[in-house]
């Protein structure tokens, strides 16, 4: 009887805690049944404080501070604040079997969604706490300079962090994330979205694990952000699986600090649509593979782009990694049949080969390099890359690891991925109306026997050069222009 009555007064308690907190629209997961033990699977728990939100017009789901709390996959709702409280973390499920969706719908051969959410409008997630991935629960054995990916039949189970569909005003700020197994932040068919203030932190041995992908979405500012990826930090495109969402357009980026085994600033390489309108500012490049690329392999345009006041250390990596520390890259090439990824989804519907849009009005101007390679633009055709320029760019290029070099990568395309030629300061391989202006190029002393000119250029029937300083890295062997 006195066992009753307890369990009574209880779930009377109970009760209460939640009114009043529900009226004060805060909703924590622990009412709901979340335990933080690490071990046990709160995606229930949480799924249902959410909803509770939502259905009582919006508020605060809260992550209370000192505890792990393990989760499969969630949905997120409209008018919803996801606050992680400081101390607290949201561990993905190391279980595969409970990753089902698939992250780019029918097309289950490139990850599944753990914190997911389609039109929602109004969302925030934010708090400083910590949202874990639990990246590495998901490879197979550690090699030297990656991990090995587990094979799958038809669903690649590797969960992507968070995946938000036909969003409206989103905010996403003050939180450590990291550790995610496939994309991190994947944002489809968002407008108006402001990501401020988060440290993404993925292993450097994970491929795919991308930072922020925007993804057919308009009008976004990324803003004083630390980001570790293996694979790109920022990428902008537009992906065929989400077509109906159109144009990537209105991005600005600025104060940002990023690292990178494959690309740390993006554009392309799926891009079906149009890349349009944004802004790189202030930011600063370290340790990197490749620094900034544009990457157009589909009929999608890339135009009006600029990159200004920024600083890119870019280094050898092995060829697990797309990118051969090229600080700026430029390339438009139509892409590879043969590749497993890039087969049937990548091509327009009912086609078994693709073509390549135009890349134009793109402007580099006062950024800093240090590379084992120089600035690469190169397209199949004269027409496919037109006006870039480059204003203020002052490149250093040393040896500084052990990795061979002489080489560029055009990895995914119909041509040969990987060409092999001097290292130039500038190389640039069929392209148009290309400007140079107030530009340097210094060579440190470690330079191996394929460093050549401070600019190389073929194929380019208009290319105007002011003021480039500099002498090739073997001044009495080779001129400072080819």
């Amino acid at each position: 009887m006195a066992k009753r009555i307890i369990a009574v007064i209880c779930a009377g308690l109970l009760w209460c805690m939640q009114v009043t907190a529900q009226e004060n629209n805060i909703y924590t997961i622990t009412n709901y049944g979340a335990i933080g033990d690490g071990k046990t699977d709160n995606a229930r728990a949480i799924q249902k404080a959410i909803d509770a939100c939502n259905t009582a017009g919006g508020g605060r789901v809260v992550v209370p501070a000192g505890h792990t709390f393990l989760t499969g996959p969630f949905d997120l709702r409209s008018f919803v604040e996801l606050y992680i409280e400081t101390n607290a973390r949201l561990l993905a499920n190391p279980d595969e079997r409970v990753y089902t969706k698939s992250a780019f719908r029918d097309n289950k051969g490139e990850g599944t969604i753990w914190i997911g959410g389609e039109n929602l409008v109004n969302v925030t997630i934010d708090g400083n706490g910590i949202i874990d991935g639990n990246g590495i629960s998901f490879m197979g054995a550690e090699l030297e300079d990656s991990y090995v990916l587990k094979p799958f039949t038809v669903v690649d189970p590797r969960p992507h962090l968070l995946t938000i569909v036909g969003g409206k005003n989103i905010r996403i700020r003050d939180l450590t994330i990291r550790n995610s197994a496939y994309w991190t932040l994947h944002l489809i068919g968002c407008d108006d979205v402001a990501i401020t203030g988060i440290t993404l932190l993925n292993n450097l041995k994970v491929r795919n694990s991308d930072g922020i992908d925007l993804d057919h979405s308009k009008n976004v500012r990324i803003t004083n952000c630390y980001i570790e990826s293996g694979d790109d930090c920022i990428c902008l495109k537009n992906r065929r699986e989400y077509e109906e969402f159109g144009v990537c357009e209105n991005i600005t980026v600025s104060n940002c600090t990023m690292t990178s085994r494959s690309c740390a600033v993006k554009i392309g390489s799926e891009n079906m649509d149009s890349i349009r309108h944004v802004v790189f500012n202030n930011c600063v490049i370290t340790k990197s593979n490749r620094g900034i690329g544009i990457q157009n392999r589909d009929e999608g345009t890339v135009t009006d782009v600029i990159f200004s006041n920024m600083v890119v250390d870019s280094h050898l990596f092995s060829d697990v990694w797309w990118g051969k520390s090229e600080p700026i890259y430029v390339t438009a090439y139509r892409r590879a049949k043969a590749n497993n990824k890039d087969a049937s989804w990548r091509f327009p519907k009912g086609a078994t080969e693709g073509k390549v849009g135009k890349v134009s009005n793109i402007f580099f101007s006062n950024i800093k390099c240090r590379s084992e390679n120089g600035v690469y633009v190169s397209a199949e055709a004269m027409d496919k890359i037109t006006g870039i320029h480059f204003d203020n760019i002052d490149l250093q290029l040393n040896k500084t690891t052990n990795s061979m070099g002489g080489v560029y990568d055009r990895r995914p395309c119909m041509v040969e991925g990987i060409v092999k030629a001097p290292t130039s300061g500038f190389y640039f391989d069929t392209a148009d109306s290309l400007n140079i202006n107030n530009c340097s190029v210094v060579w440190g002393n470690s330079r191996p026997n394929y460093f050549a000119y401070v600019l190389e250029s073929n194929r380019v029937p208009v290319l105007v050069i002011k003021n480039l300083e500099g002498q090739s890295a073997f001044p009495g062997k080779l001129p400072a222009i080819k």
